[in-house]
């Protein structure tokens, strides 16, 4: 697995993974239309320009194929004031890779990669019954702060022996 930067001849690929109706179930309850999937393909580029942080690629080194991403951004969607004013982690993974650690070792780089480069609190935000993404989020130390709309609100102060 490696993690890097989205270049422009990955859209075909990231717009196939958004149309998938399993891997964006979870967020909005089925794929992305093409426009939607472009406008985020953007919004990303934009994000690493104006924040210093952004999501990344995560490509399967066997096949050299992008499997999903993640990383951190501000979203646009305001959930509460104390919430809204940190990073917040994502990430997507096809479900093909469910159950190989692929999710993990991604998350865990982007993880890495942050409390190096950024550092301080991030928040996720996972949907309700999303037992996998729950898991991830327990697993590099996020807890429980509330909920909203539907989904689990979650905290990270910091790497593990920094808290």
């Amino acid at each position: 697995m490696t993690l890097r930067a989205m270049r422009p001849e990955d859209f075909e690929r990231y717009a196939s993974i958004c149309a998938m109706p399993d891997a964006l179930r979870v967020m909005n309850g089925g794929g992305w239309p093409r426009r939607r999937a472009w406008e985020a393909f953007l919004r990303n580029a934009g994000h690493w320009q104006m924040t210093g942080f952004g999501q990344w690629a995560v490509v399967d080194q066997k096949s050299r194929t992008i499997v999903g991403q993640t990383g951190f951004y501000f979203d646009s969607e305001v959930v509460d004031e104390e919430f809204d004013a940190y990073p917040q982690v994502g990430w997507l993974m096809l479900a093909d890779c469910a159950g190989n650690g692929l999710a993990l070792e991604a998350v865990r780089a982007a993880h890495d990669w942050f409390d190096r480069v950024v550092t301080g609190r991030l928040v996720a935000k996972v949907a309700e019954g999303n037992e996998g993404s729950l898991e991830l989020a327990d697993t590099l130390g996020y807890r429980l702060t509330g909920s909203a709309g539907g989904s689990v609100l979650m905290r990270r102060d910091g790497p593990a022996g920094r808290r």
